[in-house]
């Protein structure tokens, strides 16, 4: 159990180290969105370029902590070829894995993202892990206002 971890934090510390898709705005980009959680001051901004229901291309920038900017690159990746249905639907999942109850035992559908389970355990950290994800579905949304986790 401990190697997995280890191998969990080190993809965290990988992904907020290097980010992909970080400071990359899509030529094109249809919808944006913008949000922040003002106890911490993590602060991100996703921008997405959709051409026939399909996500072609996906960029995000901002500040925050580790798991914020891990969390933002992850799911640039993720959701890199999806539709906007299969990207809302890793919302979901995401969502409900960081906050109703975890990944169900052999539930593999999360891939990479399944690292962020363990945030489950620290409640104040949830809000930095879910911050992109819910950036991003407001983008998708067409929301104008800010996301904001409080």
């Amino acid at each position: 159990m401990n190697d997995l971890r280890d191998l969990y934090e080190e993809m965290i510390l990988d992904h907020n180290r290097n980010p992909r898709n970080f400071q990359h705005r899509p030529v094109g980009a249809c919808c944006e969105g913008h949000g922040f959680n003002p106890l911490c001051g993590d602060d991100v901004s996703v921008y997405v370029k959709v051409e026939d229901g399909v996500i072609r291309d996906v960029g995000f920038d901002g500040v925050g902590c580790a798991i914020a900017m891990a969390s933002a690159s992850l799911m640039s990746e993720a959701i890199q070829g999806k539709s906007e249905e299969e990207a809302r639907r890793l919302f979901s999942q995401m969502h409900a894995a960081l906050t109703n109850g975890g990944i169900p035992e052999g539930d593999t559908s999360l891939g990479k993202l399944a690292v962020f389970a363990g945030v489950r355990e620290f409640p104040m950290r949830v809000k930095c892990a879910t911050l992109a994800w819910h950036v991003l579905k407001a983008a998708l949304d067409g929301e104008k206002e800010p996301v904001c986790t409080e």
